[in-house]
């Protein structure tokens, strides 16, 4: 009887042990996939960002402004 008991206790235990180790398994893949699509989504942002920046400083370069301003200029003057 305390053979069987043992045994019983072993594959248990056994079995125990492998369920939490696939779990743990599928929890690291989740949360590695979790990280791989934030940090493909802070990339694109990131972009986005420099993007931005790169049209906000071609607006307000001097050359850009002086050649807006002299547009402005010959715009407005009558021939």
């Amino acid at each position: 009887m305390r053979s069987q008991f043992r045994i019983f206790f072993i594959v248990f235990y056994v079995v125990a042990i492998l369920i939490f180790t696939i779990y743990l398994h599928i929890v690291n893949d989740r949360i590695f996939y979790n990280l791989y699509t934030e940090n493909l989504e802070q990339s694109r942002l990131k972009q986005q960002l420099w993007q931005k920046q790169l049209q906000l400083e071609g607006l307000i370069s001097p050359s850009a402004i002086s050649q807006r301003l002299e547009e402005l200029n010959n715009g407005t003057r009558a021939p």
